[in-house]
Formats: structure tokens, sequence, C-alpha cells
């Protein structure tokens, strides 16, 4: 019973009904609470002054003020009588049930007299702080609203079910337990509150206290209070009149409004509505029992998805390690070419290193010994040896000759590692071969002008000329569709939908450029367009509310554009192949939601795969 608590409490003060009183939008509010929002209205603002002006405008009429409603339901929290610069403002708070509530301009004056019974002010209106309907009130007051007594009747098996201890009624914080009712005056007390607010002296002390066990008891058992007729208040209900819909007592039939009304026995009329509420309940009952298939469906989703994240994380790490393993592997080769490059070049430097050594040596020697012949003062055994050391001298020479002095390996690496096409391929690494694909707009790349909210899937603008914005995923492969909702459509604007090219002209309407592919429409016709070459004009266009579709198929490398699930002209671009993202171009006219993360529609997926 704890999802009914907030059926039986107060828009205005939170608690729980005391008194309530039906207005006649069907709305309840406790009497004490429907006094304390009455406000004054004008004068010439009177059912009676309209009357005798001869508007004819009844009581009622006051209803239906939905748009012109004693208060305003402006975003500024404040609300002020329409049309009238002499009343005051009066500032809009909220209930603690979330409620607006409009407390009046000045507190009601002081009387001893209860709530329905003590006089209001002339001309006082009454606004539900749930629907915001207004009604004048007439001479009767609050007393002209019938009270509900099933209701109370409702509220007091609630709290007495509810109650597992009955607690204090005066304690002002936490209640303390009570310890006593008075029967007289039917509230509970603790010891302390009971001393304080019920001593026992004066007429006090003829009341009689019991235990609250003996106080409940005889709450439950207390006869139910009867309603009675608000137009005659010593008159218990007798029958029900069916054109106005309520019961009636004997003077209504008799003298009343109601004298000429079709009426029923009040019985026979309970019965009956009781099994029309049943039957209602019924379907009621169904719509709650899918409701709560619904819930458990939801919840599961939400196991499943837990789930199904995890395992799609793992996945994910996987294919991404296995990525790494097989970049780590290629390094390991490439890494292993290197070292090989590197022991050739040590290799052939080595043997350069060591044959010049050795030559060098033998050249050294050559020349130590011509300078000791050189030092001999035997001529004839000179000449006998210096034809030979010269031939030597000149061919040792000789052997120093061209490229014997140059080194025969560079010490650069001649090997360039081309890693700008696997970049570009990591940069690009993304789950567009899903299904389906999830993306917002890019504040990024778009135009200055463009406005962002809702998490960038909302876009408007704040210029009147045309100013393009991206979606955050590119797409290469695969089939995709996306929608987009019109929220603001004024004046007749072309917004264009379709895909563009990651430098697409940002300051012109989409398709003017030979980076786009796009369909613009206004509220009567589209055409498609691209590199500012218009096509295919197709009857029908958008409005507010509108739904466009986007669907960009790269198996048969076609794009096309639908207008609430209908297919917009022909296929509007064939030969669709590169990296392509979501496009919009709009003006401050306009405002579109992105719709991602959809299925391919059923009827193309059919028709694809037929041909």
């Amino acid at each position: 019973m704890e999802e009914m608590e907030e059926e039986l409490k107060c828009p205005v003060c939170g608690s729980f009904y005391r008194e309530p009183i039906i207005l006649p939008c069907s709305h309840n509010l406790c009497q004490a609470c429907a006094r304390n929002i009455l406000v004054q209205t004008p004068e010439s603002e009177s059912p009676q002054s309209r009357r005798a002006s001869g508007s004819g405008v009844s009581d009622y009429d006051y209803l239906d003020l939905d748009k012109m409603s004693l208060y305003s339901e402006a975003d500024s929290g404040y609300g002020s009588y329409g049309g009238f610069a002499s009343a005051p403002t009066t500032p809009c708070q909220r209930s603690p049930n979330g409620v607006r509530v409009f407390p009046p301009a000045m507190p009601p004056p002081a009387t001893h007299l209860s709530p329905a019974l003590a006089p209001v002010p002339r001309n006082s209106c009454i606004t539900c702080p749930q629907c915001h309907r207004s009604l004048i009130l007439d001479d009767r007051g609050l007393r002209g609203f019938p009270k509900n007594r099933v209701l109370e009747g409702v509220i007091d098996r609630y709290q007495q079910s509810k109650a597992a201890a009955l607690k204090c009624q005066l304690c002002e914080k936490a209640p303390k337990e009570a310890t006593v009712m008075c029967e007289q005056c039917d509230v509970f007390y603790c010891d302390p509150c009971r001393l304080r607010c019920h001593p026992p002296r004066g007429p006090l002390a003829k009341h009689r206290l019991v235990p609250p066990a003996q106080g409940r008891v005889s709450r439950r058992l207390s006869p139910r209070k009867v309603s009675t007729c608000t137009d005659h208040e010593l008159e218990n209900h007798s029958m029900y009149c069916v054109q106005c819909k309520m019961p009636v007592c004997y003077q209504c039939l008799e003298e009343g409004k109601h004298s000429s009304h079709e009426v029923k026995a009040l019985g026979a009329m309970w019965k009956l509505h009781k099994s029309q509420l049943s039957q209602a309940l019924n379907g009621l009952s169904d719509r709650a029992k899918e409701a709560k298939e619904f819930l458990v469906q939801l919840r599961n989703m939400v196991q499943q998805i837990q789930e199904n994240s995890v395992e799609f994380e793992a996945c994910l790490v996987a294919q991404c390690d296995a990525l790494i393993d097989a970049l780590n592997r290629r390094k390991a080769q490439l890494l292993a070419r290197v070292n090989k490059e590197h022991e050739h070049k040590l290799k052939v430097v080595r043997d350069q290193i060591s044959h010049c050594t050795v030559k060098l040596r033998q050249t050294t020697g050559l020349m130590e010994y011509c300078l000791e012949v050189i030092k001999e003062n035997d001529p004839s055994g000179f000449l006998q040896i210096s034809d030979a050391l010269i031939r030597r001298v000149h061919l040792t020479e000789d052997q120093w000759g061209k490229g014997t002095l140059t080194p025969r390996m560079t010490t650069d690496f001649d090997l360039s590692l081309d890693n700008s096409s696997l970049l570009q391929s990591i940069h690009q690494l993304d789950f567009v071969q899903m299904k389906v694909a999830w993306f917002a707009f890019d504040p990024g790349s778009a135009h200055s002008d463009i406005i962002f909210s809702n998490d960038n899937l909302t876009v408007t603008c704040s210029s009147y000329d045309d100013r393009v914005v991206l979606g955050k995923t590119g797409f290469s492969k695969g089939v995709h569709y996306w929608e987009l909702t019109v929220d603001r459509y004024d004046n007749h604007p072309d917004p264009a939908f379709g895909v563009a090219r990651i430098d697409v002209m940002k300051d012109v309407m989409l398709g003017k450029d030979d980076k786009a592919w796009a369909m613009y429409v206004d509220n009567n016709r589209s055409w498609f367009m691209h590199n500012n070459s218009h096509t295919n004009r197709t009857e029908g266009g958008i409005t507010k509310g509108a739904t466009i579709g986007v669907l960009l198929d790269f198996n048969r490398k076609t794009l096309t554009f639908f207008i609430n699930d209908e297919q917009q002209g022909p296929i509007a671009f064939e030969n669709v192949e590169g990296m392509f993202f979501p496009a919009v171009s709009l003006n401050r006219n306009v405002q579109v939601t992105l719709h991602t993360g959809l299925p391919v529609p059923d009827f193309y997926s059919s028709r694809a795969s037929i041909a």
C-alpha cells in the first residue's frame, strides 16, 4: 500500500489530507490549504460583473483558463494576475510534493471560525495547484465544494494499517510514542505534550483519556461521517443527478437547480459506479501487469547490458592485444633486419680496416727499408737494387690509388620505416563496422555559430546564414542509418541533411561544395545537392516534429533519404565511396535533434535482400 501514499497527500502542505474538499477539476485539497491559496480578483473580473456586462461567461469558464490563467507559468518562477497592473505579483512556490502553489498576497484575517465557515474575501479565486485551473468562488465560499469523505476514510484505514506504534500528534519534530488519547479531542498525546497542551483542569478536566490502543479501536468503530449537501448543509445526499454527475439531497430536487434534472437512486448509482470502476480497474490492472513485466524486462536488460559490457570489453582488450602482439612480432622482425644490416656494415668496415692495416704495415716497412738503402755510400751496390726498389715503390703507390682510401660502407642505414598508412588506420580504428553506431555532433569541427545542447545531440544556430555541423563518427563500410527530428521550424527555412568529408566548407549550405552530398528541404519540397548541382525536385516538405532519415549503404554504394518513414524521391546518390561523416546545415530558424544507434529500417533490409 506504500505506493498509494502520494495519492493521500495534499499537494500544498505535503501531509495527509485533513478535511479534504473536491475541486471542480476533481483534484483534492485540505480545507485549510484551500483557504491559504485563495486570492482576490479585481471587481471587474467577477462573474456577476461579467454577466451584468452581457459577456455570458459562466463561473466554470474559469476552469479552461489554461493559457489565460491567473498565474503565469513563466520560467522565472513568478506569477501575476494577467491584465491588471494594479494586482501585485505573487511569488510562486513549491509544496513539499513538488507542485507549484501560489500563496495569497495578503495573509487571511484572524478568525475563530473553521476554515470552511470563516468568511472569504469577495471575488476570491482558487487555483488548483495540480492542473492550474482557476475558479471564482461564489457567496458560499469554500462551503460550495463537496467534502471527500471517502478519501478521509481511506486515509484513516491507511494510517491505522501503517502505524505499528501510535505517535504523538503534537510533537513538533520527531514524534514520540503516544501514551494517551483524548476521546473528546480525538488526539493522541505523549506525556510532555499532554501536560503542556491538555492539562487536567478547567473544561479539559472532564475529557476522557484512554490508552492509545483503546483509542485506535474507538476510532475504528466510530461512525463514518456522512457526506452532506453543499447547498443544504443540514441535508444528507439521497439521490444522484445524472446530468450534473453528482449526489444531491431532496431539497435540491424540490427547489434547487436539479429540480428538472434526471435523478436516480443513490444506492443504485453507487453500485453501478462501483461496477464501472471495477471494470476500469481491470483494464488498468492489465496495464500495471504489463508495466511490471516490462520493468522485469528492463531490469534483465540492465543485467544483460552489464554482462555484455564485460564480455565486449574483454573482446575489445583481446582484439587490441592481438594487434599489439602482431605489432610486436613485426617490430621484432624489423629489428632483426636492422641488426643484420648493422652486422653487415660492421663486417665490411672491419674487413677494410684489416686490409688497410696490413697494406699500411707493408708500405711503412718498404719506406723504412728504402730510407736505409739511401743511407748506403756504396754506389755500385746501391745501383744493383735501386731499379727494383723504384719499381716496388711505384707499384705500392699504385696500389693506394683511387678507391683504396674510400670507405666501402656508409654509416647511414638505408632503411626507412613506412608507418603512415598504419598510423592512419590506427587513427581510424573505430566501431564503424558494428550493426548500429552511436555518435553525437562534434563541437570541435563545427562552425562557431552552431549552438549545442542535450549532450551534443541537439543543435541550432545563432546566425541567419547556413552553418554546417558534422557527426563525431566517420563511416567507410557497412550500412548505417540515423534520424533527425525537427524540434523547431520557423519562417520556412531549408535545412540540409546528408554526409560530408571532414574538410567540408562550414559556412555555406551543405552540398554547395564537392565535399558534401545532401538533401535540402523546406515546408513544400526537397532537392538533392552536390557540388552546387540541384537535382530531383520532390514534393513533400517538413514541419515541426518531422523526422528525417539518412541511410548510407556502402554495400550498394548509395545514399537515400526519408521523411517521416517514407522514402523522399529516388536514391539520392550512387557510387558513394570513402570516408563520410553525418552532416547537417541549418540557421537560427531551425533546431534538430540527432537519434543514433538505430537499426536499418525493415522495409529497406527486405528490399536489399531481394535485390
